[in-house]
């Protein structure tokens, strides 16, 4: 089972990792941004200082299949061998693809994520889904391969800008919203302008053990763990259709828009209360903007809808609704009216 560490001394910790996961060979795989922003908070260790290194590109439209290739021609022309190990540094885009080439370079060596965002550390790196986008679809290809370890430190998470904070906490509010009330209600409260980083651990602490418990119970998404994709089949539309338009967004801001799409309809199918759709909208509202689209627009998303992993055909799109936080409703659908009318919400409610 993945072992997931909350640190308090990255060095330490990463050190007491590097010295019980045998292997020959070490890689750390980066990004120019993780590169430059988090790798001089490790690269004093010796076992750092020795190992190879492989940077790609920032940015989610770089986790594709030219990217992973040049991960497997490093390993390949630098000696990696099937005792290898590779750590992963950076945010979810890194530990995805990082991921997936660790489980398919020589049929799978052994990996370790150190999630370097928020998003990362409470979503991404934790769970064992790995991938990469292909032909315009988000995560397409991929496969479920945890790391051996993921080790977590809020020190990385100074180093970013509000915008991939924000984007990082819209995972913690997902996980607060399919949890319970006392998590979402802090989570809702936090002060996400003046960011208290003592109490931040304490709730990514408790964000990412809400995750790990049901992955836990659930590993390759047969049940209870389709709760964590609450917000993502509308989401991911979204964030695809970003790129398509060539305006980008980030992969939290298109959940929270997503969420707020799947509350309402879990409040019109399912019965979740009004003044808590009604609170998480505010909050989102205040926290992420708009995304400047049109419903001339409306069908490109729900073909992309249509091609989401987890419908169990093209012309049933299934979602993870609410009856109300922490009461799950696993494998609902929804019309192409009933979707579109919960985009129709989202734009009047963000005053589009």
């Amino acid at each position: 089972m993945q072992k997931v560490i909350k640190s308090s001394d990255l060095k330490a910790d990463l050190k007491n990792i590097l010295a019980h996961l045998h292997h020959d060979k070490l890689f750390i795989l980066t990004d120019s941004n993780s590169e430059k922003l988090c790798l001089p908070l490790i690269e004093d260790l010796e076992e750092i200082q020795s190992a190879g290194k492989i940077e790609i590109k920032a940015g989610d439209d770089n986790k594709n299949i030219e990217s992973l290739a040049s991960i497997w021609s490093y390993l390949s022309q630098n000696g990696a061998t099937r005792h290898s190990l590779l750590i992963s540094l950076g945010g979810g885009m890194i530990t995805d693809i990082g991921g997936f080439a660790a489980a398919t370079f020589k049929r799978g060596i052994k990996s370790v994520n150190i999630p370097t965002t928020l998003l990362g550390a409470v979503d991404a790196a934790v769970g064992g889904k790995t991938g990469i986008n292909f032909d315009g679809l988000k995560n397409e290809v991929g496969a479920f391969a945890p790391a051996e370890t993921v080790l977590i430190d809020s020190e990385f998470f100074k180093t970013l800008d509000h915008a991939n904070f924000i984007s990082g906490y819209a995972e913690m509010i997902k996980h607060g919203l399919i949890s319970n009330e006392s998590v979402w209600a802090k989570l809702l409260t936090f002060d996400t302008n003046n960011i208290d980083y003592t109490i931040l651990k304490e709730l990514v602490v408790e964000s990412v053990a809400v995750k790990e418990n049901i992955v836990e119970q659930d590993p390759f998404e047969k049940n209870i763990r389709k709760a964590l994709n609450l917000g993502h089949t509308i989401g991911h539309a979204f964030e695809s259709l970003s790129y398509t338009m060539g305006k980008p967004i980030q992969h939290g801001f298109a959940v929270a828009w997503g969420t707020i799409c799947e509350l309402y309809l879990s409040h019109k199918k399912c019965g979740f209360p009004k003044d808590k759709l009604r609170q998480t909208l505010i909050f989102v509202r205040e926290n992420y903007g708009l995304f400047p689209f049109s419903c001339d627009e409306y069908e490109a998303l729900y073909e992309l809808m249509k091609h989401d992993k987890k419908n169990e055909s093209a012309e049933r799109i299934n979602f993870t609704l609410l009856e109300d936080i922490g009461k799950l409703s696993l494998n609902q659908t929804a019309t192409k009216d009933e979707i579109f009318e919960s985009i129709d919400f989202l734009r009047e409610s963000l005053g589009m």
